[in-house]
């Protein structure tokens, strides 16, 4: 920390933007090129204070398997004692790693060269054994002689992995077994069994016999479900949630989805969902869930910043149980420098689609860019989320009183029905860096209904992830918002556009770019901002960036003037979540701005 408040003290001396955004970058350069450079050095320390006692020579992918899973001697072997001990524990433990992945026959001998240089130990690991025969057999009701059964394992001894001519490797050999039996147990039969399976080799022929003789048990059907640890609410919230009912075939991936779904309920804090492969039960098998419940209540607050909207402190109220109905309350009060807000939240429990609906209601205060508005807000929602798919459709009446310095001091009204879909499919949603998500957004109000003015505003965004080795990320972003109306006028700020800071244009205050009215910066009806961003990780939670984004916002798509801004930056990956510091230049005044964004909770 005192080294970074020392880097940046030493930046802001600079007066010119551009040698101070140099010296940033130049700092950032220099930082990576020293931890490179250490972990070099700290590499060459340790190979000239360890010299080596006996070095391998053998085939390259059979001296990396060596060098990993066999120990050298620490100390010299400079006697006959030491070298014949050496040579019988090589011998017989080469030997066994080797087998492993399919070499039967390997030659061990050790060599003096000279005093003065460490003995050799060479390895031929002889020819690599090769799958002769594979004979995979089936027994129990999948056996039966039956059209659909038939069919079943002609597709399981297709995907045997581990086929005739390929090279035997005892992973592969385990990795194949195990995949057959969870492929035969995913389905109908939960109590499968490998009854034997052998690997007869022929070390002289280079030839391995493969034999696997899998039982599958009789065929599995769901009974009812027994539901334990339930007190504070009634069973159909976990049976209305079931994927299956009572006389369906037994699926395992239908159990995970049902317990998956119920670790996501905020009324409960664990859930096992099981069914026992006793075959006596196998017409009727119970189905047991056993449930932890959370707290009914509990209050948090918190804490952050961001160089968007100041410094933030919130109290958040969360009721599990609301009426006795598991209806779920979210309620925050949150004050920020720039913006104030109280919002509350009542969800009802997703059905077994994963829609449920939600009402809400807010109040809003907010003064940026010289523009200040007070807004009331209630909302209608039905949403629903079905794999990587979240579709919300929203009915939403809002108010806003809005005050610009200098402009036109309107109070606003609509309603609004709107619609909103966001695809994601990414690695990790805390750390994405593979993958992609996107969002669509369509509505708008009329004048006959609530309405103070006929629009229609339409926006959609991209972003994308892709991974560049094991330490770097190029990461791609757009978005564009037109808003159709006549006029701006008489349209709430949420549904019109600003531009600037975090996670929009860098370089620039947080929605600086937009319509000039007064001395105010207020929403315009159309807006498009993109970003180029390439990030190296040095360690698993420390990296640099560097990046380029442009944008602007504007009333027509003639005055749309885009703005470019670029810069650097730290990330860390820190245990509350992602924290980004960034250093850029905004190309239309050059002035340096500081990004920074973090959020603590208690």
């Amino acid at each position: 920390m005192h080294f970074a408040m020392f880097i940046f003290k030493y930046l802001f001396r600079f007066r010119s933007a551009r040698s101070c955004l140099s010296v940033f970058v130049s700092t950032l350069v220099l930082f990576l090129l020293a931890l490179n450079n250490g972990a070099a050095e700290a590499q060459w320390f340790w190979t000239k204070s360890k010299p080596a006692t006996v070095t391998i020579d053998a085939p390259e992918p059979v001296r990396a398997l060596l060098e990993t899973h066999f120990q050298l001697p620490h100390a010299p072997v400079e006697d006959e004692t030491l070298r014949a001990a050496l040579i019988r524990r090589a011998k017989r433990e080469i030997g066994e790693l080797l087998a492993t992945e399919g070499y039967f026959t390997p030659s061990v001998t050790l060599e003096f060269l000279s005093p003065d240089k460490p003995p050799v130990l060479h390895v031929d690991p002889g020819p690599r054994t090769l799958v002769a025969e594979l004979d995979i057999e089936f027994k129990g009701d999948i056996a039966a002689d039956e059209p659909g059964r038939r069919a079943r394992i002609g597709k399981l001894r297709a995907a045997w992995s581990l086929g005739v001519d390929q090279p035997f490797r005892s992973a592969a050999w385990e990795e194949a077994k195990a995949v057959l039996l969870s492929s035969v147990a995913g389905e109908d039969y939960p109590a499968a069994s490998v009854e034997e399976s052998k690997a007869v080799v022929n070390a002289a022929a280079a030839r391995v016999r493969l034999l696997v003789r899998l039982d599958s048990g009789p065929a599995f059907r769901y009974g009812n479900l027994v539901i334990k640890g339930l007190n504070r609410y009634e069973q159909s919230l976990i049976s209305g949630l079931a994927p299956f009912k009572a006389g369906d075939p037994y699926r395992r991936d239908q159990l995970l989805a049902f317990q998956t779904k119920l670790q996501n309920l905020p009324q409960f804090s664990s859930v096992s969902v099981h069914v026992d492969p006793d075959s006596t039960m196998h017409q009727a098998a119970p189905v047991e869930v056993a449930l932890t419940e959370a707290k009914s209540q509990r209050i948090s607050v918190g804490a952050g910043y961001s160089s968007n909207t100041g410094g933030r402190g919130e109290i958040n109220y969360t009721h599990n149980d609301l009426l006795d109905q598991a209806l779920q309350l979210n309620s925050v009060l949150r004050i920020e420098q720039k913006r104030q807000t109280l919002s509350a939240t009542l969800d009802s429990i997703p059905n077994q689609e994963g829609r449920w609906f939600s009402a809400g209601g807010s109040l809003d205060r907010t003064f940026i860019q010289q523009l200040e508005t007070m807004r009331e807000k209630v909302s209608l929602s039905r949403n629903q989320l079905a794999g990587a798919v979240e579709t919300r459709v929203f009915l939403n009446w809002q108010r806003e009183d809005r005050a610009p310095k200098g402009g036109l001091h309107q109070i606003n009204q609509t309603l609004m029905l709107d619609g909103q879909i966001r695809y994601r499919s990414i690695d990790n949603p805390l750390f994405p860096r593979d993958g992609s998500a996107t969002e669509l957004r369509i509505g708008g109000g009329s004048k006959e209904v609530l309405s103070d003015q006929d629009f229609l505003r339409t926006y959609v965004r991209h972003q994308f992830w892709y991974p560049i080795g094991k330490r770097h990320v190029l990461f791609l972003r757009g978005e564009m918002g037109y808003t159709f109306a006549p006029s701006r006028f008489g349209i709430p700020q949420e549904y019109l556009f600003r531009a600037g800071g975090i996670q929009s244009v860098r370089g620039y205050a947080f929605q600086s770019l937009g319509v000039h009215e007064g001395q105010a910066v207020v929403g315009g009806r159309v807006m498009a901002t993109g970003t180029i961003e390439y990030d190296h990780w040095i360690t698993p939670t420390w990296g640099a960036a560097i990046f380029t984004d442009v944008g602007d916002a504007a009333d027509s798509l003639r005055s749309l003037d885009l703005a470019v801004g670029y810069g650097a930056g730290i990330r860390w990956r820190s245990p509350v979540g992602p924290l980004a510091l960034d250093l850029a230049r905004g190309q239309r005044d050059g002035k340096l701005r500081m990004h920074f964004s973090i959020a603590v909770a208690f």
